[in-house]
């Protein structure tokens, strides 16, 4: 395997390009809802070659490139989806809305390629590579408002209780921990039987200690309210023309109070509260006063967090409202993380091609309030930032997200948007209710065990007790300073200590 890990690729060219784009959409399907984790090691060691081959670093940069537009536009397949919601509009992006979105992060990839070739072979080379590729990917949060979508840590987000002893470090290491975890891995199994034996142990204790917390987790003696998720699957393409607004508002009264009645009939003394999408009102729901009543009465006095827009002062935002039991606004949260080139428009665009943009909130938020307990508020998109879904100082009893990934059609999009509430519940030991208009609807208790799910394209209310809180976790409390300095660490012992005559031979390289 030493031989294999070290040998010369036999391609070249424009047929080495090829293989680069090949090998990096080869390894995108480790990431959820195919989980296939032996594609990564193959896919990584085939750059990992092509960058220890490449007559300069230029080449090995080029090699890094050309795997990041594979992985990322195999990865992100989906985003045409959304493109295909307003085509006789976008037509002309169809063929770039993946590609496009690769392109811009798809360079980062090239640095670990490059700098694993300042070391020697070996080991050191091996930590150089995962500990840049960590760095840069965590990187990811600092392109326009952040795009840290499909981290290879999610790889490891298996269905099952399989998958979830496996995500369990991540409430040390955070998902960018597992990264590096996986990228040292991928390469180590490479470098010989005693390497490979190395690294069967590690995932023997990784796994046994996956599964031994979660048989020793004790919940805080917190009670959370009981969920009541409306899911109304409305089309986007109604969503967008408003053509069937009244309707559309009537089925999610309708679903609201058919969901109140069945929480009611589960015969105890939790409180609820309802809970609509993003875009789940068809309107300005602040400044629809019989349309808060009609809710306030149809949730049969429990609160209910409703998606919608709102406009202040010229100002357009992507909100989440809290309607009382009088039908007034109790509580509003702003959407602070928009979406590129979705709901605003990055300045890499000399052009403009949305018809309108929105404005970032404040700041996360925690609502402490009756009936709702303590609630850490998010909309979409949010809940993909690692360390950044709580407000400082202010640890929430449960998180909620709300969504409408009828954008992206039943693909792989909403599989991994979801994904990303299950590691956010490991990481911050906090349990996650994700809404969404067309599904995945589901609630995770604080260890990211699955508790209810709604599936995609389901028209029907999910109703579900939310799960109690575990204490802190460490990553909780230090955040992605851990996988910072667990990258650190691999790339100064990448440089530390060196034998006589090494130093000449990286120059060679």
């Amino acid at each position: 395997m030493v031989v294999f890990m070290t040998s010369t690729l036999p391609v070249h060219g424009w047929r080495l390009a090829g293989l680069m784009v090949l090998a990096g959409a080869f390894a995108a399907l480790s990431l959820p809802p195919v989980c296939a984790l032996f594609t990564l090691p193959l896919g990584l060691l085939v750059l990992y070659r092509a960058a220890e081959d490449a007559a300069s670093w230029k080449g090995a940069a080029l090699s890094g490139f050309l795997f990041g537009m594979g992985f990322h536009t195999a990865g992100l397949y989906w985003l045409t989806n959304a493109i295909l919601t307003r085509v006789h509009e976008f037509w002309w992006v169809v063929p770039f809305a993946s590609p496009g979105v690769s392109l811009i992060i798809a360079p980062l990839i090239a640095v670990p390629a490059v700098l694993c070739r300042l070391v020697p072979a070996g080991w050191r080379r091996v930590l150089m590579f995962g500990g840049s590729w960590t760095a840069v990917d965590m990187g990811r949060v600092l392109i326009f408002s952040g795009f840290p979508w499909n981290p290879l840590g999610s790889d490891l987000e298996l269905p099952g209780r399989f998958g979830d002893a496996l995500i369990q470090p991540a409430s040390v290491l955070g998902v960018d921990g597992l990264t590096l975890a996986l990228v040292l891995a991928s390469l180590a199994i490479f470098r010989g039987r005693r390497a490979a034996l190395l690294v069967l142990a590690g995932a023997v204790l990784w796994v046994g200690g996956g599964f031994w917390r979660l048989s020793v987790l004790q919940p805080l003696p917190v009670i959370n309210p009981r969920a009541v998720l409306v899911q109304g699957n409305v089309p986007e393409a109604e969503i967008i023309d408003h053509k069937q607004s009244v309707e559309n508002f009537r089925r999610y009264v309708r679903m609201t109070a058919q969901g109140v009645q069945q929480a009611r009939l589960m015969g105890d003394d939790r409180p609820s509260v309802v809970i609509w999408p993003e875009s789940g009102f068809p309107g300005l729901l602040d400044e629809d006063d019989l349309a808060r009543q009609i809710i306030a009465h149809a949730a049969g006095g429990a609160p209910a967090m409703i998606g919608s827009d709102r406009e202040e002062n010229g100002h357009w935002y992507n909100s989440l409202e809290v309607v009382d039991q009088d039908g007034k606004i109790a509580a509003i949260y702003d959407k602070s993380r928009l979406v590129p080139f979705g709901e605003y428009q990055p300045w890499i665009l000399p052009f403009n091609i949305l018809p309108g943009v929105l404005t970032p909130g404040p700041g996360l938020k925690t609502w402490t309030m009756p009936d709702i307990g303590k609630v850490g508020p998010m909309v979409c998109y949010e809940i993909i930032f690692s360390g950044s879904v709580v407000a400082p100082h202010d640890r929430p009893d449960w998180l909620v997200t709300i969504s409408n990934d009828a954008w992206y059609g039943d693909s792989a999009g909403p599989r991994q948007h979801l994904a990303t509430g299950r590691m956010r519940a490991v990481e911050e030991g906090l349990p996650v209710v994700f809404a969404n208009n067309t599904g995945i609807s589901a609630v995770y208790d604080a260890a990211g065990r699955e508790t209810a799910r709604l599936g995609w394209g389901k028209t029907d209310v999910l109703v579900s007790n939310i799960p109690s809180p575990l204490p802190p976790t460490l990553f909780s409390r230090y955040g992605r300073a851990i996988p910072v300095g667990l990258s650190i660490v691999c790339v100064l012992l990448a440089f530390w200590p060196r034998r006589r005559g090494e130093r000449a031979l990286v120059a060679k390289r």
